[in-house]
């Protein structure tokens, strides 16, 4: 199949050139660009051990994230991408991408296309011969909000539930605040996170996270929001700006309930300010998937009830897939080398190799 300016593509790494100007060139990508196929976002995963190589595929700038598996050559990780539009686009570009991988040592190239999940892309996807895996990426089920009406329309097509949740915290007296994410503020943030995570999920170390949000501040495309009740911090939100597609990445609130509703009318405040920064599409980024929102035993059931309050419908992509290189070393890797790698790296910096 041919399928424009994918055909016969020319595969290379990106010259220095290319580099300062990537996230340019990640947002003129046929899928609109993704923040986490950014710039920041490569040059933050060297905390975690991964080398960002920048790859150029005809027109086509594609993020690849590198780990060596000793022995065994290397993995590559391309999150929330290749940014194609269709399977066609992606069978296209895999096709090239894995002899280029092959002649750079690679053993399996692990994707995460935001292609919907549909029955058509599905069986596209299994005539790739691709690997269905777990996603890396929390928002591989997701729960969007469109900002492209006047605000009053995008409050007004809120789930009642949450227009209710919003008006009742204003009333109580809750306000939001932008704040910077400076060194005080993250510390604060990040310990509204630990109390909020305790016992249900895995945070990162702090250091992480701080570089993180400092780093999406510094580069205008991110921002820290606390809601305040009675004089003290209750929630905490960050988020950030891409393109015309917003992403509320990390988001917690105290253990005991005092003010109701302070998270919903935080994630307003959200809202309008990537609004007013240029956002057309909000992502509240993760949610179980839609055949199983309404499920009481999912571990993500409390998060996803939050999310559907702002918008009913839960968006499915079609998820992570690995492209197989060399078919010896992968099956050496999911039989043990996976599983090896990700427990020698929890007990030696107690978080996720991915």
């Amino acid at each position: 199949y041919h399928f424009g300016y994918t055909w016969d593509m020319e595969i290379r790494f990106a010259t220095d050139q290319e580099i300062a100007d990537w996230n340019n060139k990640i947002l003129a990508n046929p899928d609109g660009g993704n923040v986490f196929q950014g710039y920041e976002f490569a040059e933050q995963k060297r905390l975690g051990g991964w080398n960002p190589r920048y790859v150029m595929a005809g027109k086509l700038a594609v993020t690849v994230l590198e780990k060596k598996v000793v022995g065994h050559g290397k993995l590559w990780y391309v999150p929330k991408g290749p940014g194609v539009a269709s399977p066609v686009a992606l069978g296209d570009m895999l096709h090239e991408l894995q002899k280029f991988a092959h002649d750079h040592g690679v053993f399996a190239v692990k994707v995460e296309p935001e292609l919907l999940k549909t029955e058509s892309a599905l069986l596209a996807l299994k005539e790739l011969d691709l690997v269905p895996v777990a996603p890396i990426q929390p928002n591989s089920s997701t729960v969007l909000i469109d900002l492209s009406p006047s605000l009053d329309t995008i409050m007004a097509n809120l789930n009642q539930k949450g227009r209710h949740a919003i008006r009742r915290a204003e009333r109580d007296g809750v306000t939001v605040k932008q704040v910077k994410a400076t060194e005080k503020n993250c510390q604060l943030f990040y310990d509204l996170l630990a109390e909020t995570a305790a016992g249900s999920f895995v945070i990162r170390p702090y250091e992480y996270y701080q570089k993180f949000w400092q780093t999406y501040a510094d580069a205008g495309l991110g921002q820290l929001f606390f809601a305040y009740f009675e004089g003290k911090i209750v929630a905490g939100a960050y988020a950030m700006v891409f393109g015309a597609k917003s992403t509320y990445k990390d988001g917690a609130s105290i253990r005991e309930r005092t003010a109701y509703g302070a998270s919903h009318l935080l994630q307003w405040h959200v809202i309008q300010w990537a609004k007013e920064n240029g956002s057309e599409v909000h992502d509240l980024c993760g949610a179980p998937p839609s055949d199983r929102i309404n499920d009481e035993s999912h571990p993500h059931y409390g998060i996803g009830r939050f999310k559907t309050s702002f918008n009913k419908h839960v968006t499915d992509y079609v998820g992570a897939y690995d492209l197989v290189v060399h078919p010896r070393q992968y099956a050496w890797w999911t039989k043990f080398g996976e599983r090896l790698a990700k427990s020698y790296w929890w007990r030696k910096h107690h978080e996720s190799w991915y």
